[in-house]
């Protein structure tokens, strides 16, 4: 329970900007407090400035709306803009360190922006076209954020997939966690249909539609999001390799900079850590992107990574000296 009215009130407010309708009830018991005091804190919201839409009924519900301007946040009409472009366009091509709290951010934003602000954003965006972009396929961004109010809701969700194979299929989940790999975004959800657990690319997602039907968390085979997809990736591999790197950097250095699903480094006890995993990757991606880590480090298998390592190494030597 809550008992500090502004923490309270920003747990609320926090609660409310999931784009989605929130039961009297169901924020009591979010919160620890009583219904009345649910509705004097609403109260308080709009005294506020925030646009708290409530309905009828025998619960009753509240949600956060777009209003006639901005809720009273630390952020002009120009800074909002900003955001809300920069983050379209990193959530479309899942840029490494534009994960999913970035993307729920992106839904909070857009859900209260008004629409002039919000035409702004799809004007601009259109206007623009990125030089470089990631590795993988865009994402349109109303996609994801879709997709992140759901997760954030525990809300079931319905879309249209494309398998590998290109067949086509109607799903409805219960989504768990978007995972963006730095390649691709990925939703790992539960397959109501399949009766499991399952992960879903992301771009091969169509016409994602939130149901409205709440669930019950379930408890994923994993002990993260992250783990289950790489084991997810690595099964459906059918060529992969084991590797092991050694770095000269210390855990922290080298976690913040390879992604969770390539493998979790180990402290060595001699300062640096080692990275162990299998990847079904081409080991010349998996070349330049421990090349990527700000630190020394020593391939110690497969022959084919220490070769692939060796090669890059003398390449860029050699384009270096003919720099100067």
């Amino acid at each position: 329970m809550t008992t500090d009215t502004p923490a309270r009130l920003l747990q609320l407010l926090s609660l409310l900007q999931t784009p989605r309708e929130w039961p009297g009830g169901e924020l009591s018991d979010r919160l620890g407090v009583s219904r009345r005091t649910v509705r004097r804190d609403i109260d308080r919201l709009r005294e506020l400035g925030y646009p708290v839409q409530a309905t009828k009924g025998a619960d009753g519900g509240y949600r956060l709306v777009a209003g006639k301007a901005m809720p009273p946040l630390v952020l002009d009409d120009e800074e909002a803009v900003a955001i809300a472009v920069g983050l379209r366009a990193g959530a479309g091509h899942a840029v490494e360190g534009v994960d999913e709290a970035s993307v729920r951010a992106l839904a909070k934003l857009e859900q209260v922006l008004p629409a002039r602000l919000r035409h702004r954003v799809s004007t601009l965006q259109a206007a623009t076209t990125a030089l470089t972009s990631g590795d993988g396929a865009s994402i349109a961004p109303e996609t994801l954020t879709v997709m992140a109010s759901t997760v954030a809701g525990r809300e079931r969700l319905r879309f249209a997939y494309r398998d590998k194979d290109g067949s086509e299929s109607r799903r409805l989940t219960e989504p768990h966690r978007l995972v963006s790999t730095g390649q691709r975004w990925y939703l790992v959800a539960y397959d109501l249909g399949r009766e499991d657990w399952r992960t879903f690319r992301v771009d091969r997602v169509r016409e994602p539609f939130a149901t409205g039907v709440r669930f019950a968390p379930r408890e994923l085979p994993a002990g993260s999001a992250a783990e289950y997809l790489r084991r997810s990736i690595r099964r459906r591999r059918q060529e992969t390799y084991e590797f092991e790197v050694r770095f000269a950097g210390s855990v922290e250095v080298v976690s913040a900079e390879v992604p969770g699903w390539v493998g979790v480094p180990e402290a060595d006890g001699a300062g640096g850590c080692v990275l162990r995993g299998s990847s079904g990757e081409a080991v010349e991606w998996l070349a330049v992107r421990l090349a990527m880590v700000g630190c020394e480090f020593e391939v110690r298998g497969p022959g084919e990574l220490v070769e692939c390592v060796r090669e890059l190494g003398g390449r860029l030597s050699r384009a270096g000296a003919r720099g100067v």
